[in-house]
């Protein structure tokens, strides 16, 4: 995933209890909220919830803080689903595709799926005639890829960050 998200070394789990939940909960909301406003609602002292939030950090839990975004706002209207297949199901070919699928312009997610498709990814660019560009100049030259099937979003209906906590 492009994310910048620093990378963070996972801690053995362990179990959360309500206040932790609590404040999982509130940081998916807003994770600009202030330590001070973030402790007053999950009831505790500011202190103890700041050594919470580290705690939970340091589990690994919290891979960031960032801002979402309008992409309208910013010229990145058009959502487009991307199935892609690959020529060959070898461990070299997943990892080229996969290397270079993370320089692609606007892309915002890569799985690697079971079924018809080998992968999906999920794009942001400004409209129709510049995803088809992106195509042209990009998608096609992706290593090892067989066929590319275009998905362009009519509505979001839904989109979320937050986990059912």
């Amino acid at each position: 995933m492009k994310s910048g998200n620093r990378a963070t070394k996972l801690q053995a789990p362990t179990e959360l209890d309500r206040t932790d939940r609590a404040i999982l909960r509130q940081l998916q909301r807003d994770a600009s909220i202030s330590n001070v406003a973030l402790a007053a609602k999950v009831h505790l002292s500011p202190p103890a919830c700041l050594r919470r939030v580290e705690r939970l950090k340091a589990q690994g839990l919290v891979r960031g803080i960032v801002a979402l975004l309008e992409p309208r706002a910013l010229g990145c209207g058009t959502l487009v689903m991307i199935g892609v297949v690959l020529d060959r199901s070898t461990p070299e070919s997943f990892a080229a595709f996969e290397k270079a699928a993370q320089k692609v312009s606007g892309c915002l997610e890569c799985h690697v799926v079971t079924g018809e498709f080998d992968y999906f990814m999920l794009l942001r660019t400004r409209d129709a005639e510049s995803y088809n560009r992106l195509h042209a100049e990009q998608l096609l030259y992706l290593p090892g890829v067989r066929q590319v099937r275009t998905f362009m979003v009519l509505k979001q209906v839904l989109s979320s960050t937050q986990l059912p906590i």
